[in-house]
């Protein structure tokens, strides 16, 4: 189909009209009742697996099936998965999470309005992040009326879907009788369950199954990546495009964090058994009632916080869904056929370093504590490629100069070479990829005041307030909210292209308010490419050479991310 034919079925099928947002299944005969707002149709609360408490606490998600005949009211939310009550680290995010539960894999559609069962429109499926600790599907930062609108503006109009999975201990416990029974990493499991409920049923919403985008941020970055890895490429892939925000992969996978921490949780539950690995001690953790559980596994967990920055509940290597170190699959090409955009944030990791480092040996201690399993002399040789030279502060800010010299290691560890090394490794198997630095952000100020520090920079999520296509989730009083004219322009520009890509498998178009000049990562010969998007010289820039601009080519990403990707460090790395 070419552009002009979708640009023509996209306005005859999703053309306004009055009536009640419905959805209808018509092989069951079951119907799910919307409603509208801010201009789009939206259906709350479908349940795409069913309750995972008691016995089924840990175990692969089952599927949830429908009474034939039903009529589902989907006008409200349902619980989020079990997780601390209130708000999680403001302001990166904006939600107030208020009823949990174990029966919370539930799923929320947002359509245009007047879409029907021909529309087939592509899909963007939310797998939203949070360290796999914290976050649900109704988070006001990622409330997707404002990409659907622009996505209809710009004339080719997506669905927008958004999955709740679970959490934290819940998702990711770890222990060989787990294993033997094929029951780790159940959060994953979620994940896929909802991707293939959306493949097999989205169709009744307006729907196309076989146009279908995975996206998430943060660990549901790495869950866009550890999806495009599952069952080490064996079975098909659920969808065919995927875009990682800020994470792709992680350091610890195959440590000893979440397995430290599922032990700690067990001691304090009084379930140690004969060993945290018998089937005894799961069978234990499974007669509590969820409260109890997560209270004790909250206790652990805020007690083990510094311990991998707080990503602790991590997916494992289970012989399964992930059938070998996510490092070895991606280098061995065992993972699905798909299109893929990867990128982060210029000050990603900011937010998250420590704003008290002002010395050589502050920084040494940051990385080695983050980095426990690589010798000193590596430490001292990856601090050698980041000479405090290069890292000059503001003079309005009380941030030093190893302040930003620690956030930048550490981003490039996380957020940047690990993302370009699975980059590389899509691109060797022939597949397209994008790459993109974020370079834009109204946090500054909100931090500022909430932190009294200045010039944090352009942290993570600082992309949500643009491409989910509003800036008015921030204007609380609370906080100050003073976007210029250039952030406006940047709502409709990078949502459109966020939903271009979800359209057409490619972030820029001609003639649209996308980014123009989006070239694949590896279309240049013997270089790298990554987009700049948003700041004062937004564009294509190459690693280095006369393609590159200043501020990417001072980031020396060739020489440090060769080191940062080379097998041994990635050993030291864990993952």
């Amino acid at each position: 189909m070419n552009l002009l034919e979708l640009l023509t079925l996209a306005f005859v099928s999703c053309r306004v009209i009055e009536a009640k947002p419905v959805a209808i299944d018509v092989n069951s005969n079951v119907k799910y009742l919307g409603a509208e707002r801010n201009g789009i149709e939206v259906f709350l609360n479908i349940q795409y697996g069913q309750d995972t408490s008691g016995v089924n606490r840990f175990k692969p998600p089952r599927p949830f099936i429908p009474k034939p005949g039903t009529t589902y009211d989907a006008t409200k939310y349902g619980p989020a998965c079990p997780q601390t009550f209130g708000q999680w680290l403001p302001p990166l995010t904006l939600g107030n999470i208020t009823s949990t539960s174990e029966d919370c894999l539930n799923l929320n559609v947002a359509r245009p309005k007047g879409c029907h069962a021909s529309s087939r429109l592509p899909v963007m499926i939310w797998i939203h992040g949070g360290s796999f600790w914290t976050g649900a599907n109704n988070e006001p930062t990622t409330m997707p009326d404002g990409l659907v609108i622009e996505s209809i503006k710009n004339g080719l109009p997506v669905i927008h879907v958004a999955m709740n999975y679970r959490l934290g201990f819940f998702g990711f416990a770890q222990s060989d009788a787990l294993r033997d029974e094929k029951s780790e990493n159940a959060g994953l499991r979620d994940q896929r369950l909802a991707i293939e409920w959306v493949r097999d049923n989205i169709a009744p919403f307006g729907g196309d199954r076989n146009r279908i985008t995975i996206f998430g941020q943060s660990s549901g970055g790495l869950a866009v990546g550890a999806q495009l890895l599952a069952y080490g490429g064996t079975k098909p892939l659920p969808f065919q495009q995927g875009i990682c925000e800020s994470q792709a992969l992680e350091p610890g996978i195959t440590g000893s964090f979440t397995i430290d921490a599922m032990m700690r949780l067990v001691d304090s539950v009084g379930c140690n058994k004969t060993s945290v690995h018998s089937p005894e001690t799961i069978a234990c953790l499974r007669s509590f009632d969820t409260e109890k559980l997560f209270n004790a596994s909250a206790t652990t967990y805020f007690a083990d916080i510094g311990h991998n920055i707080g990503d602790i509940w991590l997916p494992t290597v289970d012989d399964d869904f992930l059938p070998a170190p996510p490092s070895q699959l991606a280098k061995e090409g065992r993972f699905g056929d798909a299109t893929y955009m990867i990128g982060w944030a210029q000050g990603d990791v900011n937010f998250f370093t420590d704003f008290t480092i002002a010395t050589a040996n502050d920084t040494y201690n940051f990385v080695q504590g983050y980095l426990p399993k690589m010798p000193s002399e590596h430490v001292n040789h990856l601090l050698s490629l980041y000479p405090v030279s290069e890292f000059t502060p503001p003079s309005t800010t009380t941030l030093t100069a190893e302040f930003y010299r620690s956030a930048r290691i550490f981003r490039d560890i996380i957020m940047t070479c690990q993302p370009i090394y699975l980059a590389e490794n899509i691109n060797a198997k022939g597949n397209s990829v994008y790459l993109y630095d974020f370079n834009q952000t109204i946090l500054e100020p909100i931090i500022d005041k909430l932190f009294n520090v200045s010039d944090i920079g352009v942290v993570h999520t600082s992309e949500f307030a643009y491409i989910y296509g509003n800036l008015s989730h921030y204007n609380d009083s609370r906080y100050p909210f003073n976007p210029k004219p250039s952030d406006y322009a940047l709502v409709s520009r990078a949502s459109r292209t966020w939903s271009t890509f979800a359209s057409l498998g490619r972030p820029s178009l001609p003639g649209k308010d996308t980014v123009q000049g989006f070239e694949e990562a590896f279309s240049v010969e013997n270089n790298t490419a990554i987009y700049v998007i948003g700041g004062p010289n937004e564009g294509l820039s190459t690693f280095d050479g006369p393609g590159s601009h200043r501020e990417v080519e001072r980031q020396r990403l060739r020489e440090r991310c060769s080191y940062i990707n080379s097998p041994e460090v990635i050993g030291y790395l864990q993952y």
